[in-house]
């Protein structure tokens, strides 16, 4: 029996390129594929972008050079391109760097056994079609392996909102949502390899439509599965959380009162814009909704910060919506242009404001995510342990919120839920003692 061929893959950007690169794995093993950590003794090397930050394009072909070393040292060795950036490049990714034998969008994965062949046969291969099949029924289904506490399942791709400065309509395609019937059959795998908590996800996972009750139907059949603990999801959008989903937070134990809800600006002007189809009170009123249901939920959001016209006062609009909302988490970012986006034709912020506005409202989220953690201090959380910490002796979990824990605990323990009473924060984690 020959020794399998050895795969490394190196994820960029958010938790479906992780759930993604999971699947690829999958769809190679068929090959004969292993994973690898390193790139070394890789004989095929993958590169999982995203398109979402500034200058991703420039970065990947930056990082395939540093691989052609790796090339010419070991001619057969096989190096491809998928996700959104080779959606959005395509040939131009062949073009620039020659040694790129294979490239896939992130709606063609499925067909990576067929380009890998054709790659053995010293052809090229490109596929950056949005194929009407459903890549994940023709899949190789999950090893049986066992696995950690915690898994993503995306449930829904693409997204149907067009905002002015985001190119993902354009490298994920439509909406598209699986059928409830297949992601219930995909989370029972996981629970019985293992899992107890599993994360939903999609571009626009609110936006789901697989089930007749939408998101929250969905979740309301997960609620069922045994051995399940916990539900999550992410990313949503303030126009797609619907009431069914908002009284799921206050009704349905499993689903854990953690809430990521970006709204991006403060300002309506800026709003409508960038094409986001609500407005800062509406924001405003779909919170106190949420809060109503689920008074504990800990917020998160996004935001960004010069996007093309945004005034002094915009900006203000913005920091005093995180002031009034108080968000527990925050991801905030510079507006940097995509090419293709509505926005990108825009005469552009003096770079140098923005990055000014930029670091004034993360140290306001900043001071808000250390008032939450502090705000722990003296209360009992339930834990789900997931590792080892670094400590002998020392567990490390997430709370319902979503906060790192750091707790003594027995090795027994992972894999379970334990409730603890947090003792100190720290700054990006909750120190801990067992209750009980």
């Amino acid at each position: 029996m020959s020794d399998p061929k050895k795969l490394f893959i190196k994820t960029y950007g958010c938790q479906m390129n992780v759930y993604d690169s999971e699947r690829m794995a999958e769809a190679l093993g068929g090959q004969g594929y292993v994973e690898t950590k390193t790139p070394d003794d890789a004989d095929m090397i993958l590169l999982n972008t995203c398109h979402i930050r500034e200058k991703a394009a420039e970065k990947i072909y930056s990082e395939l050079g540093r691989y052609r070393g790796f090339k010419d040292a070991k001619p057969d060795l096989k190096i491809g391109v998928a996700g959104c950036v080779a959606q959005a490049e395509g040939e131009e990714i062949m073009r620039r760097q020659p040694m790129v034998d294979l490239v896939v969008g992130p709606q063609s994965y499925h067909r990576l056994p067929e380009m890998e062949d054709a790659v053995s046969r010293g052809e090229k291969a490109l596929d950056t079609d949005f194929p009407e099949e459903d890549k994940f029924e023709h899949l190789k289904s999950r090893p049986k392996a066992a696995r950690g506490a915690t898994a993503f399942l995306t449930v829904q791709e693409g997204c149907d909102k067009f905002c002015a400065f985001c190119v993902v309509p354009y490298t994920r395609g439509a909406e598209l949502s699986r059928p409830a019937d297949r992601i219930i059959r995909e989370a029972q795998d996981l629970v019985e390899r293992g899992v107890r908590e599993i994360t939903l996800l999609g571009q626009n996972v609110n936006a789901y439509h697989g089930h007749e009750g939408g998101l929250a139907g969905l979740i309301w059949d997960l609620d069922k599965v045994d051995g399940l603990k916990r539900i999550r999801f992410t990313t949503s959008h303030p126009n797609d959380m619907d009431q069914a989903l908002i009284d799921a937070h206050g009704t349905c134990d499993k689903l854990m009162p953690y809430l990521h809800l970006p709204v991006q600006s403060g300002s309506d002007r800026i709003l409508k814009a960038m094409n986001r189809k609500h407005t800062r009170e509406e924001y405003f009123a779909l919170i106190e909704r949420i809060r109503a249901a689920r008074p504990d939920l800990l917020l998160s959001g996004d935001f960004i910060v010069g996007f093309p016209g945004e005034t002094d006062q915009d900006f203000e609009d913005t920091m005093d919506l995180v002031r009034r909302v108080n968000f527990g988490q925050a991801y905030s970012f510079k507006y940097s242009t995509r090419p293709g986006t509505p926005a990108a034709e825009k005469p552009q912020m003096d770079d140098g404001l923005a990055t000014e506005r930029l670091h004034r409202l993360q140290e306001l989220l900043k001071e808000q995510q250390v008032a939450a953690q502090e705000g722990m201090v003296g209360r009992d959380v339930r834990v789900l342990f997931e590792k080892k910490g670094r400590e002998a002796g020392q567990l490390i979990g997430k709370s319902e919120y979503l906060h790192a824990v750091h707790a003594e605990a027995d090795d027994a323990m992972i894999g379970t839920v334990q409730k603890v009473h947090v003792i100190e924060a720290r700054t990006n984690s909750l120190h801990a003692r067992l209750v009980g």
